[in-house]
């Protein structure tokens, strides 16, 4: 975080007033509100029972808006804050990075991890993950940091891999979401916590006859790039895995890296669909491999119709994943202009209302539609478990599904979640119900002619449908809001509504 001198002071003067006020969980959303990071005095309630693109965009491209986001992505425009979301670099993030950098294992050398006990790795790879999602403005990054953490998904809990995450989640999938495909799956091959999840270190040259490990070969064909109806063969999957080859971990002062080993790599001639690589190529082997799969024609359709699939539909329209795929061939391989493509297709605009929010991303919804003020303690992190959501805690190399119908299951913890933010009986998320109402211009809920409509349509980017507005209306005249637990009841109610549980 690089901050000014003004902000410093500011910062200072705010944690030296903060100190009788607030207790030490609590005190960085004191300091956000303090620099204008809050809720704000009013926020966009929309008048159409139609979904407003701007709040689509927001829920699709991101994890949904946060107070006050839907005003300043129209006052922008739909190109103008994709640009800015495509340009991360840009984008003032300090007060997520405020709150993310507390957890000290996440910046340290993979090395020195291993002086760290596994669940306060695990814990500390978890709360970061959740809070860039639900605090970060780089909302676009975020969703793609979290698409790609699937495609090239690891399994912390398999040997070193919990040491290695960390490393494996800034250098190769944040530095590269909006990059080069080319980079991202060569950077995936060489990470150290790759070569423990498939057993890359384990893949060397046995004598003349010896078999090479296949396990990372078969899923850089088939998950990473291909795709599994990709055109490639098992012969293909074996020469692979010889180009593949002498990388191993270092031990000793070079614990937690990798290295390549020319005495472990097969270095004859081999034959990768359809294209030879020559012999003595040595540590360039895996080059020419990562650009022969990256470069092959159902790369781009594979990896074009996943991206459809995270921000579109589960079923991806062909004519979308055609243009798609042509940009992926258009410029070589770069992630940017497919997401350009798809995130402003009349396909993205129409399917509003049609995905099934994954746990993940609905918990982060609730925080984000809610304000939320969460360092994401164990209270938030044990839903995301009964979930079976975890970051990174999805042990096959799939990746957790992109798809609704495993999720289904769900619904009953996602309903707890939602009831448990909004009547803060949650230890470690807390939400001002005063802030919000006020917000949304309610002063009191028993005059309110119908108050539950207002906040279904900030919740949801619409007004409640003929069906939607009866029941509500219906559920509202059972409530006595003299009592305060009546409010926070309708607010659990909503969050936990069919229209809020998709995007």
């Amino acid at each position: 975080m690089i901050l000014t001198r003004r902000d410093f002071l500011r910062l200072t003067g705010i944690l030296t007033c903060s100190v009788p006020l607030v207790s030490c969980s609590n005190t960085t959303g004191f300091i956000a509100d303090r620099l204008g990071y809050g809720i704000p005095e009013k926020v966009f309630i929309p008048k159409s029972s139609r979904t407003d693109p701007v709040f689509h965009l927001l829920s699709r491209a991101g994890y949904g808006p946060w107070p006050g986001d839907i005003e300043r992505a129209r006052k922008m425009g739909t190109r103008a804050w994709i640009e800015e979301q495509l340009h991360p670099e840009k984008i003032d993030d300090r007060m997520c990075d405020f709150r993310t950098r507390r957890f000290e294992s996440i910046s340290l050398d993979s090395g020195m991890r291993y002086e760290f006990k596994r669940e306060v790795l695990r814990k500390d790879l978890a709360r970061h993950s959740l809070l860039r999602s639900v605090y970060s403005k780089k909302q676009l990054q975020e969703s793609m940091v979290e698409f790609f953490s699937d495609h090239f998904n690891i399994y912390i809990d398999k040997g070193d891999c919990i040491y290695l995450k960390a490393t494996d989640d800034a250098t190769v999938i944040r530095k590269n979401v909006f990059g080069r495909f080319y980079d991202l799956v060569f950077a995936s091959a060489t990470s150290p916590a790759m070569l423990v999840y498939l057993d890359g270190k384990e893949n060397k040259k046995v004598g003349r006859d010896g078999i090479p490990n296949e396990n990372y070969a078969r899923e850089l064909l088939e998950l990473h790039t291909l795709g599994v109806d990709g055109g490639y063969t098992q012969k293909d999957v074996y020469e692979a895995a010889r180009c593949l080859t002498g990388w191993k971990l270092n031990s000793g002062s070079g614990r937690g890296t990798a290295a390549f080993d020319a005495s472990l790599h097969d270095d004859g001639e081999k034959t990768v669909l359809g294209e030879t690589i020559k012999s003595g190529g040595g540590e360039k082997d895996i080059e020419r491999l990562v650009s022969i799969t990256c470069n092959h024609p159902s790369t781009a359709r594979h990896l074009a119709k996943r991206l459809i699939k995270h921000f579109v539909s589960d079923e991806p329209p062909q004519s979308l994943v055609l243009k798609v795929a042509r940009k992926y061939t258009q410029t070589d391989g770069q992630i940017k202009p497919m997401l350009r493509e798809i995130l402003l297709s009349k396909e993205f605009a129409d399917s509003s209302g049609g995905k099934l929010k994954r746990p993940f991303q609905y918990v982060v919804s609730c925080l984000r539609a809610t304000g939320a003020d969460t360092m994401a303690g164990d209270s938030v992190l044990d839903y995301l478990t009964k979930m079976g959501h975890g970051p990174f805690q999805y042990p096959t190399p799939d990746g957790s599904p992109i798809e609704a119908t495993p999720w289904l299951g769900t619904l009953l913890w996602r309903w707890n979640f939602a009831f448990a933010l909004c009547s803060n009986s949650l230890q470690t998320a807390e939400i001002s119900l005063d802030n919000l109402c006020s917000a949304l211009s309610i002063e009191d809920f028993s005059k309110e002619k119908e108050p539950a409509t207002k906040l279904f349509a900030y919740f949801n980017g619409r007004l409640p449908n003929r069906l939607e507005r009866a029941s509500l209306n219906q559920y509202v005249r059972q409530l006595n809001f003299s009592d305060d637990k009546a409010r926070a009841e309708l607010f659990g109610l909503i969050l936990s509504s069919p229209a809020f549980q998709k995007a």
